[in-house]
Formats: structure tokens, sequence, C-alpha cells
């Protein structure tokens, strides 16, 4: 699966957010994803809202992922996301 790809699917469960995802075989994925929506919410249940972002392909065509999940607040950039 290609890294645009990934990130599209989860801009689109999490409208407003900033997502950067790459990969160097298209199977191991890091994302970064910077959105209002985190806040409030404690790491694991960020990280939930990414993989339901996903769905079935987080084991499939997604074998890893690492995430890093912020509010604007934490990743520094002031606005909302």
């Amino acid at each position: 699966m290609h890294p645009d790809a990934v990130a599209d699917l989860i801009r689109a469960a999490l409208p407003g957010a900033e997502v950067q995802v790459e990969s160097d075989d298209q199977t191991h994925f890091a994302a970064r994803i910077v959105s209002a929506s985190f806040a409030g919410q404690r790491s694991i249940a960020r990280h939930q809202m990414v993989y339901r972002a996903l769905g079935g392909r987080v084991g499939h065509e997604i074998h890893a992922l690492s995430i890093e999940a912020l509010t604007p607040e934490e990743a520094g950039t002031g606005r909302p996301g």
C-alpha cells in the first residue's frame, strides 16, 4: 500500500488532521498525525482512532504501523488540526 493512500484514509477519518506517512517497503509504515481530535485522549485511545481509520488493512496490506499522535499544542503548531 502506498503511504499516500494510508495518509488519505487517516485524513478521511480525522478531518483537518495534518498527516505524514512514510514507508520504505510499502508494508511497514511510520505515521505522524496532528489533530485536535486527540485532545483529552490518552495515547491508547489516539492509536485506536488511527487503527479504526485503517480498518482491516492493518495486519494485511499494513504489516506494521508506528504512530505518533499529537494535538496541535503537543506538536507545537499552536493551531487546530
